[in-house]
């Protein structure tokens, strides 16, 4: 566990979505003042309490991945570690040593059926040790299905939930 504090990052007040709220994700909560915090975080809602920034808890996410300074919040997912991009900048995870580090975090993860995923705007990109699946929009009816060769990933296909439940 790490000792670090939100401070000035309120990030995740734009990149994600808060159904409580109505807010999309990409915009910013209109209870936030940017570069300071919630105005109403006493009484927030139940989604932003249960809210966890993997930089403020994982030592693996070094200071350059403070989200105000790398425009990235990551979180984990059902099946792995989600990294959302800044729509202002829907390209620094490219940047290094963040592409990098995303890559290897994709390769440690293979082994175990973690998945990487990066979401861009509205684009979706699994990342794995090898390459990159471009999946597009993802709609909330949707589901990601990976196509494994041994351990590792060689294909992503989007499908809707219902055809995974009539199988």
């Amino acid at each position: 566990m790490t000792a670090r504090t939100c401070g000035d990052c309120t990030l995740c007040c734009k990149v994600m979505a808060i159904e409580a709220l109505a807010k999309p994700a990409g915009r910013w909560c209109r209870h936030c003042k940017p570069g300071h915090g919630c105005l109403v975080y006493e009484t927030r809602p139940a989604e932003c309490r249960a809210f966890n920034c993997l930089w403020l808890v994982d030592e693996r996410f070094g200071a350059h991945w403070k989200p105000a300074r790398s425009k990235l919040v990551v979180t984990a997912s059902e099946d792995g570690l989600e990294i959302r991009c800044d729509p202002g900048l829907p390209g620094a995870w490219r940047n290094e040593p963040f592409h990098g580090e995303i890559r290897n975090l994709a390769a440690a993860g293979e082994a175990h059926d973690v998945s990487v995923l990066v979401i861009a705007g509205e684009r979706m990109i699994l990342v794995t040790s090898k390459r990159e699946f471009d999946l597009g929009v993802v709609g909330s009816d949707e589901r990601i299905v990976r196509e494994y060769q041994g351990s590792r990933v060689v294909g992503a296909t989007v499908v809707k939930a219902s055809e995974l439940e009539n199988d």
